[in-house]
């Protein structure tokens, strides 16, 4: 998959708000009630990444988890890197 360019990266960015480009990363921070509930949402994170074939860096805090994706065998971001935050966004619906 071909690395995105500045203006697609903006474009795919505007369709997540809550995620931001860090360090040349997408990320985004999701909260939960207590850490049992962080948790879960990891583990499906998780399958998620693992039926995908791509991982984000997970940082996990009590009720926080925050996720940064990128396509590092593709030295950038790509598709598959806002496809899977959609995925993971999805799952707080």
């Amino acid at each position: 998959m071909a690395k995105l360019n500045e203006e697609e990266i903006d474009r795919e960015l505007s369709s997540l708000p809550e995620w931001a480009l860090t360090d040349g990363n997408i990320v985004r921070t999701f909260g939960f009630k207590d850490f049992v509930d962080a948790m879960k949402f990891v583990n499906v994170v998780a399958e998620k990444a693992e039926a995908a074939g791509h991982h984000p860096d997970i940082d996990i805090r009590w009720n926080k988890v925050r996720l940064a994706l990128c396509t590092h065998s593709e030295g950038g971001l790509t598709g598959k890197d806002f496809s899977l935050a959609t995925e993971f966004d999805g799952l707080m619906a």
